[in-house]
């Protein structure tokens, strides 16, 4: 009888096999109970042989049950999120660059997925046209084959009827060209190329709205940190007249009421500084995202709201939206496209012609000149050649599916024509909307420029009066709040007027 060897967590004697032992020895039983039938019995000399077999098979099987372990689910995935920080990408120390509006505009091109959607769009949009004018022109290919048939000893051409002999060669040349309706009037390649176009201001109509939210993004981080710098004066400028009324209490020169209300002021300050402060991180964070893939902080941007560009004159204006309004373009490229439509679907009711001319040879042996396998008495014949197949398809009767097909296209013509007439009716709405929002805006920085500077003189004279006991802390309290304000709405035009010229800009492109 075959003897159980002991595994390595069972000694002789040790009490009861482990549970990786008992799977072993039962597993090698169990296989080697079958050698005992008729069909295995040339294998009972070998049974020592199987079992050593069987038990490697096991361990190689089962190697963790085998060693008492318990299977391990492999970990879930997570999804790390990109935290940011004033250092450079994956976490190396950069230097601090300094990004203009040109620069951010360029960064965030390569970073919009909505964007390079869109410029891959029009790519595909090019390729596709490229492949309609192909599709246009003749098609040359070479196929080299052989067809061995089994003989039958009876016959040369042997058992297939349809070879002449059991060996045949092809060499061939082949030409094919459609010659329908559509590749006549180039009906695929029109319709190919109006897509493209659509495709390139749908793409343009992207570059431009991403313009305007960079353009938005960009100037709220100037005004923030503008206003981050305003914040700050204010408060230095209420712990300074904190200081001043605590100094004339003690020596009696101010009401405890003064000193009171400058206090209340400082605290005011003090929390719309923090409020500047987190809106100044916040709008850093907004543009980071646009800017580096990686959330990088590390950049400075250009405060440059005090030298904005001129606007042209409205004719100026409307003659630049009539030629490079994407908008416009787009809708006209749609109404191009479904009139092709059409013209495609009405080329499906009439007759199509297929051409097709193969030249090369199709013979017994691979040869210019060979016997014919079916009638070898003639000698060798010439080989090359050519032969021509011409195809006429004519529609005769489809339940009415092309039918079907010309409506759809004819409804889809006539919804583009109403979408290029509101495009039309919109673009002209947009055009003065946001010519004449930058006119106000314009005239809105001018008129703010000049009260901030009233306010910061205001400013300055109630503190001298102040000083010399002819105005009141009220006075020296509502002066600050008004410099603030006046300040904070001078920065906030400034980035209105560069906000309008920007929407403005997506009628004309840049001016």
């Amino acid at each position: 009888p075959l003897t159980r060897p002991a595994t390595a967590g069972e000694s002789a004697g040790s009490g009861p096999p482990s549970p990786s032992g008992r799977g072993l020895v039962s597993l090698s039983d169990v296989w080697l109970s079958h050698l005992g039938r008729s069909s295995f019995s040339w294998l009972r000399p070998h049974r020592p042989l199987c079992s050593i077999l069987v038990t490697l098979l096991a361990l190689g099987l089962v190697p963790a049950r085998a060693q008492g372990q318990e299977s391990v689910p492999p970990p879930e995935s997570t999804i790390q999120l990109v935290q940011p920080s004033a250092a450079g990408p994956a976490g190396s120390t950069g230097a601090l660059i300094t990004i203009s509006l040109q620069d951010a505009l360029e960064r965030a091109r390569r970073n919009s997925a909505q964007f390079l959607a869109a410029v891959t769009d029009a790519r595909n949009a090019r390729e596709d046209r490229v492949q309609a004018r192909a599709a246009l022109l003749p098609t040359v290919s070479n196929s080299t084959q052989y067809l061995g048939t089994q003989g039958n000893g009876v016959f040369s051409s042997g058992r297939y009827v349809t070879n002449d002999g059991v060996h045949v060669y092809r060499e061939w040349a082949a030409l094919h060209q459609d010659l329908s309706p559509g590749a006549f009037m180039r009906t695929g390649y029109r319709r190919a190329s109006a897509a493209e176009a659509l495709a390139l201001a749908k793409a343009e109509v992207a570059r431009r709205g991403l313009d305007v939210t960079v353009t938005r993004d960009y100037e709220a981080l100037v005004v923030s940190q503008r206003k981050y710098a305003t914040a700050q004066a204010s408060l230095d400028q209420a712990r300074h007249f904190l200081e001043i009324t605590r100094a004339g209490e003690r020596v009696g020169q101010t009401a405890h009421s003064d000193e009171i209300k400058a206090e209340l002021q400082f605290e005011q300050q003090k929390q719309g500084f923090e409020e500047a402060k987190l809106s100044l991180e916040s709008d850093r964070l907004t543009l980071a995202v646009l800017l580096s893939p990686a959330l990088n902080e590390n950049f400075n941007v250009v405060d440059d709201l005090d030298s904005p560009r001129a606007l042209p004159p409205f004719p100026d204006v409307q003659v630049m939206a009539e030629k490079q309004n994407p908008d416009l373009h787009a809708a006209v490229e749609s109404l191009r496209a479904a009139n092709l439509d059409v013209v495609a679907a009405r080329n499906g009711l009439l007759p199509s012609l297929t051409l097709d001319v193969d030249y090369g040879i199709e013979a017994n042996a691979f040869a210019l000149r060979s016997r014919v396998a079916a009638d070898p008495r003639l000698g060798p014949q010439p080989n090359l050649g050519y032969f021509a197949t011409a195809v006429l398809n004519v529609p005769v009767w489809d339940w009415g599916a092309l039918r079907s097909k010309l409506h759809q296209a004819e409804y889809r013509r006539q919804q583009a024509q109403v979408e290029l007439s509101q495009t039309q009716r919109e673009a002209v709405s947009n055009l003065y909307t946001f010519y004449n929002e930058a006119l106000v805006s314009r005239g809105a920085v001018e008129s703010l420029r000049h009260a901030a500077d009233l306010a910061a003189e205001s400013l300055r004279l109630t503190n001298l009066r102040y000083q010399a006991g002819e105005s009141t802390a009220l006075e020296v309290v509502d002066a600050q709040n008004t410099l603030t304000q006046a300040r904070n709405a001078y920065d906030d035009a400034e980035a209105r007027y560069r906000l309008a010229l920007a929407n403005l800009q997506t009628l004309t492109g840049s001016f």
